[in-house]
Formats: structure tokens, C-alpha cells, sequence
């Protein structure tokens, strides 16, 4: 456990039939032992069989931060962020932050038409968030674009 992520490491490695894409989207369940699973199910240290993926993503699905999976040969690595992690920005700052998380890659003429600032304040929000290293800038003058870092 760190202070900005909880790392889970699970030795062995993917069934032969499940691909890391498959694993990733939490589209197919395969329990490595049934007996065990079964009887964590009937303790209720489990609520649903093999769902775990696909639940971990349906958490983190509007987070501004998303979970990682590292599939190595033989161990899986699931990365899951903290998610009060960027409870140190401001009001305005986090609304440009959602609006970029929601459409990737925004001008600020385009930030400053979505959440209703000004050229000024919106300028002065995205310095601040440049300066806290959560966005990237691409470009300069009018067709300067702005992004989440990832």
C-alpha cells in the first residue's frame, strides 16, 4: 500500500485459454481452482464469481485516474490508484480536468466555452494546473492545445 496507490501482485500467470485482452476487459471467468472459489462464495468473502476485472473497471470508470494491469509471464500486477488522489485542486480546476478527461485534447478558447470562464481565469486555472505537472501543453499561440498527463 502507498499513499497514492494499493498494488495487488498474484503469482502464476493467465490460463492458456484467456488472452490479456480478454483478461483486461473482464469478458471471460476461468477459476484456476473451483472448490476454493466455491467456498469463498458461501463464506461471502466473495459477492460474484470472476467479476473482479470488470468491476474494478466499472469503479474507476468516471475516476479521473484508471487502474493498471501488468500481465508478465508468470505473475499479474493490478495497479489501483487512490481515488481522493487529486482532492488537492481547486473547484475550477478540477471542472477543466473533467472536461478533459471527457474529450482528451481542448484549446482553451474550447475550455472557456465549455465551463463558462473567461480567457483570463481559464489561462490562470490551466497555469496553475501546469505548474502541479496534471496537464500537457501541445502547441503555442491560438492552436495550443491542452491534455490530461498520463
Amino acid at each position: 500500500m502507498f499513499d497514492d496507490r494499493i498494488e495487488i501482485s498474484s503469482p502464476g500467470s493467465l490460463l492458456p485459454d484467456i488472452s490479456v485482452e480478454e483478461y483486461l476487459n473482464g469478458q471471460i471467468s476461468v477459476f484456476r481452482n473451483p472448490i476454493i472459489s466455491n467456498i469463498f462464495f458461501r463464506l461471502n468473502y466473495i459477492e460474484k464469481l470472476g467479476t473482479g476485472i470488470r468491476r474494478i473497471n466499472e469503479a474507476y470508470h468516471e475516476s479521473l485516474v484508471k487502474p493498471k494491469y501488468r500481465v508478465f509471464e508468470n505473475s499479474i500486477l493490478v495497479i489501483l490508484p487512490v481515488f481522493n488522489s487529486y482532492l488537492d485542486l481547486s473547484e475550477k480546476e478540477n471542472e477543466i480536468v473533467k472536461c478533459l478527461n471527457k474529450h482528451q485534447l481542448l484549446t482553451r478558447n474550447q475550455l472557456d466555452k465549455m465551463i463558462g470562464f473567461h480567457k483570463a481565469k481559464t489561462n490562470r486555472v490551466l497555469k496553475k494546473l501546469l505548474e502541479k505537472d496534471m496537464i500537457v501543453k501541445n502547441g503555442k499561440g491560438k492552436t495550443t492545445k491542452y491534455q490530461l498527463k498520463k
